[in-house]
């Protein structure tokens, strides 16, 4: 498996509670760059990934390992900006950096209710995001110092997030 320095291009993870804008960010960011897309729901979708349905909060339940099988290759190569809700179960080597975006809850109950999301999944959500689940998570899987918090609630914050991490994506060119 290919690592950081051996890689062309680095692995970017954009995490955060859904309703974050994690794939309007990761979008836009792969359109700047030239970074390869990735939306983890749509390939687990696509490559059958899925054991089961939660009917409670109406989603699909990950296979975590058949969805590291399948995306194995692809991170290997780098290049690539991976857009999911959380991040700790995915290989550490896989990631250069990681995003992880937050929301202000008045913010993200209206983004989710929009969505058309039950009411216990925007509950189930807006816990997470209050007890910072995910970012908690990714600081205890990952080396300390490449996870990074950003906050996601305005479209001025959108572009400045999108500034510093192509700064970032710079730097990291530039040393590797």
């Amino acid at each position: 498996m290919a690592n950081a320095t051996s890689r062309g291009a680095p692995n970017i993870m954009i995490a955060g509670t859904p309703g974050t804008g994690k794939s309007t960010l990761g979008k836009e960011l792969s359109q700047r760059t030239g970074l390869n897309y990735i939306n983890v729901g749509e390939v687990a979708q696509a490559a059958e990934c899925m054991e089961g349905y939660d009917e409670e909060l109406q989603c699909g339940i990950l296979d975590e390992d058949r969805l590291i099988d399948e995306l194995e290759d692809v991170m290997s190569q780098g290049g690539n900006v991976v857009d999911y809700h959380s991040c700790e179960f995915f290989p550490e080597r896989w990631f250069d950096i990681v995003f992880v975006l937050r929301t202000d809850n008045g913010i993200l109950h209206s983004r989710l209710t929009k969505r058309g999301y039950c009411e216990k999944k925007i509950e189930s959500n807006i816990s997470s995001e209050i007890f910072q689940v995910i970012l908690d998570e990714a600081k205890e899987s990952y080396a300390e110092g490449i996870v990074h918090e950003l906050p996601s609630n305005t479209a001025e914050e959108l572009e400045s997030n999108l500034d510093q991490i192509v700064q970032w994506l710079e730097n990291w060119k530039s040393q590797h």
